[in-house]
């Protein structure tokens, strides 16, 4: 058993740390459903890659690839939540100027956007409020600083929807 074996821990670890943590965001995001099927594989694996440890405790070499692997595996399922994009995000939208028409235009391009006028520090503030599925997240950014440039931005990811006229429209 060389390095081949390093390896293959290696490989197993990056695979269930992986499948671990895309269950974990699946729960967190109400995917019980396909979060179980995940769990399945992921459990398998776990197992046949501890066994393969746990049987070589003997070599150090064992334990650091089992350790490479868990960390690996992290940033690989973190890497793979990102592109899957599961879910929705609420971005709040805070503008300095009651003028601007980037409700409308957020709207134009698809968008759901509630919009109300509020009281800051310095006067009146443009509010909204916009949803999307975290798929599209990136191109509501660009499209808010394309029109609105110093806009504050906080997003945030709801975990239910339910009502309003859009949702409907989100769901596949």
């Amino acid at each position: 058993m060389g390095w081949e074996f390093v390896l293959i821990i290696i490989g197993i670890n990056i695979l269930y740390v992986s499948f671990f943590t895309l269950r974990l965001l699946m729960v967190i995001k109400g995917y019980r459903f396909l979060a179980s099927l995940v769990a399945m594989v992921e459990v398998f694996v776990y197992l046949k890659g501890l066994g393969l440890v746990l049987d070589n405790l003997d070599n150090p070499v064992n334990l650091a690839a089992y350790c490479i692997g868990w960390g690996l595996g992290v940033f690989v399922g973190s890497k793979i939540e990102e592109f899957l994009a599961l879910g929705y995000v609420t971005l709040q939208v805070v503008v300095d100027s009651v003028d601007l028409e980037l409700p409308d235009k957020l709207r134009q391009c698809g968008f759901g956007v509630t919009s109300w006028v509020a009281e800051g520090r310095d006067g009146q503030r443009l509010m909204m409020q916009v949803l999307t599925k975290r798929t599209n997240e990136k191109k509501l950014w660009n499209h808010i600083y394309e029109i609105a440039p110093k806009a504050f931005v906080i997003s945030l990811e709801p975990k239910q929807l339910r009502g309003g006229f859009w949702v409907k429209r989100l769901r596949p």
